[in-house]
């Protein structure tokens, strides 16, 4: 018999050889219809397989990471079957599942179209209908290349030759089709219940430029129909609320064919954009940092001392000056090393927090650019505090506090996650205790839920990310903080203790909104571009219905400009309809309609972007209302 410890923390003990399966139906008929796998001591695995020893176990059901796993995983298997069965000459190279559904390259040659993926739909509803089961089964490396060999699946031969030597190959057989996998898979190819398949997007084999370019069909798939729809209805929104989109129809900014990744902000965008940095350099000041500036290309050794070299420089811009080697800063944190180390500090002057809105350059492959979301140039809103070990927990405190301060701004809620050592990092394994340590005490002592997220910290340090959640529901990595013990022992920094001796500072790097341009592209899907009155590029539009209204409608102008307001006059010779609908377009957040009522009573007649007609107002009466609104940064 074998001890088994269920989720609950209860134990079953059951014959050994019982399969998860089996151990899902003895504890509930209700379960076993549901289980899609298992978490075997931590590990996922199918439904058939064999529990052999003492172990933990937590049965999946598609509300688990692990159970969408295996739905979705199966779910790319029917498509590449669907394929096949289609299209017999294709070639298959690889097909995961991802967090919101799943994917499979194929070489084949000429792009699938939208109509044959309608094609590729009912030939997977066919196979679920089928209920193939799916059986796994392994072979020696050297039967398993003659396998594919005999197959023509020249990708899955590489593929098996690139697996270490003593690795398990592991196969996945449903009726007529078979491939290479490692799984988890669902028991049947009938337990996929709603799925869609969605886009189709050319790939690199392996993600390498050097590589044949390859076809690759995105789907999606879910346990019910209605979750399903209610995907595919985000997913339209989240269409409708493009930035790349709305950026060009509201003029906000742009990315031009001369500067792949490269973006322009254009006059609305850079006052949405200075907006955004005006208010945090007025937290900033409020909270104790100091406004720096650093240079954007240093010398090479500088980022050899910092360690990029060895762990960045892929990504990284170089030039030669005077013929001295030098880089473009992919980060701001080294110039924040020598901004510190330029003077002798005191434990007296620390914490020192020194912020900046710094301009950095990366070099990202062409076909993982996107809008404002991922871009080669960027201005990261950085800071870097140096202190004492004994303040680690107060100063984390405080950019957990600002952080918190600044979303709720936005009106986004957030998750928190802990990330800790990667497998390519820096400093002993003692640094790396004391520093987790200390950041899971910070999120504690908050009283904040968080996730631990093993092995993805920085190189030089454990870090905490926030996860902002926008209006229909996606999530955006943000905010972050990492704890570092390691730049100020490369840059060698010091401050001098009470006991008059020199003393190495621990430094804490961290943004709030991440990158400027990213955040710009979160807000504006968030708010689908209908900007909070405080961030809109214009507040206010001025709408004369005829000429002798123009002298009146520029007064208007005038004194709302005069409080600080931002204001355009729309004086065209067109129906006041027709304006409106425009200024709607727009998405400005107050419409001022002026006709021989409101110039003789010295009025506006006000309409709301988001509460439609607010009928007459005194000027005075109005201009209060939007400055508080400005000044109260009303959602």
């Amino acid at each position: 018999m074998i001890k088994i410890t269920l989720k609950d923390g209860s134990n079953k003990e059951y014959q050994e050889g019982i399969t998860i399966k089996e151990v899902a139906e003895n504890i509930s008929a209700g379960l076993a219809r549901v289980a899609l796998a298992g978490e075997v001591d931590g590990s996922v695995k199918d439904l058939s397989f064999k529990l052999e020893k003492d172990c933990s176990l937590n049965i999946l059901t598609f509300d688990a990471d692990g159970g969408k796993h295996a739905y979705r995983h199966t779910s790319s298997h029917i498509m590449a079957q669907a394929v096949k069965r289609l299209y017999p000459q294709v070639k298959l190279a690889i097909g995961p599942s991802i967090d919101t559904g799943f994917y499979y390259d194929f070489d084949i040659d000429k792009p699938f179209s939208i109509e044959e993926l309608d094609k590729i739909e009912k030939e997977m509803d066919k196979i679920i209908k089928e209920d193939l089961a799916l059986e796994r089964f392994s072979l020696p490396r050297e039967d398993a290349i003659k396998f594919m060999e005999e197959k023509g699946e020249i990708y899955k031969v590489e593929l098996i030759r690139d697996l270490p030597e003593g690795e398990e190959i592991s196969f996945y057989k449903q009726g007529e089709f078979v491939d290479l996998c490692a799984g988890p898979h669902l028991p049947s190819t009938g337990k996929v219940k709603a799925f869609k398949l969605l886009s189709v997007a050319g790939a690199y084999w392996r993600g390498s430029e050097k590589n044949k370019m390859l076809q690759r069909i995105y789907g999606t798939s879910f346990a019910k129909k209605s979750e399903l729809d209610e995907y595919l209805h985000r997913l339209e929104e989240a269409k409708k609320r493009d930035h790349r989109k709305l950026g060009r129809e509201l003029d906000l900014f742009d990315i031009l064919e001369e500067g792949p990744g490269f973006p322009f902000f254009m006059p609305k965008g850079m006052v949405l954009r200075n907006n955004l940095e005006d208010y945090w350099r007025a937290e900033h000041r409020k909270r104790g940092y100091q406004e720096i500036k650093t240079p954007i290309i240093l010398n090479e050794d500088l980022w050899h001392r910092s360690g990029h070299w060895d762990h960045y420089k892929e990504n990284m811009y170089f030039t030669k000056i005077d013929e001295g080697d030098y880089a473009i800063k992919p980060m701001n944190c080294p110039g924040g090393m020598l901004a510190y180390k330029r003077k002798l500090h005191s434990y007296r002057d620390l914490p020192q927090r020194m912020a900046e809105l710094g301009l950095v350059h990366r070099h990202e492959l062409s076909g993982a650019l996107h809008g404002l979301m991922r871009v080669r140039c960027f201005t990261q809103d950085d800071a870097h505090i140096f202190m004492t070990s004994e303040q680690i927990k107060d100063e984390v405190l405080g950019v957990i506090n600002l952080i918190d301060d600044f979303y709720k701004v936005f009106g986004f809620k957030y998750h928190v996650e802990l990330s800790t050592r990667p497998e390519k990092s820096m400093g002993s394994d003692e640094q790396w205790e004391i520093a987790v340590n200390a950041l899971k005490e910070a999120l504690e002592a908050k009283g904040m839920s968080f996730k631990i997220n093993e092995g993805d910290g920085a190189f030089y340090g454990p870090k905490i990310d926030f996860h902002l959640e926008d209006s229909i529901g996606r999530t955006w990595q943000c905010g972050t903080i990492q704890l570092d013990f390691q730049m100020p022992e490369r840059f060698d920094l010091n401050y001098i203790g009470p006991d008059g001796e020199k003393h190495r500072p621990v430094m804490i790097h961290r943004v709030v909104f991440g990158s400027i341009e990213r955040f710009i592209a979160i807000l504006t899907e968030h708010f689908a571009g209908a900007f909070p009155t405080w961030l809109a590029p214009v507040q206010v539009k001025v709408l004369a219905l005829v000429d002798k209204h123009h002298p009146y409608a520029l007064e208007v102008q005038q004194m709302l400009e005069e409080k600080g307001i931002r204001v355009e006059v729309d004086l065209r010779n067109e129906k006041i309809g027709y304006k409106i609908r425009e200024a709607q377009l727009e998405k400005v957040p107050y419409m001022l309609v002026i006709g021989d009522k409101e110039m003789e009573n010295r009025t506006v007649a006000v309409r709301s972007r988001k509460d439609g007609d607010l009928g007459s107002m005194g000027m005075e009466a109005f201009s209060d209302k939007i400055v508080e609104e400005i000044n109260n940064k009303v959602k």
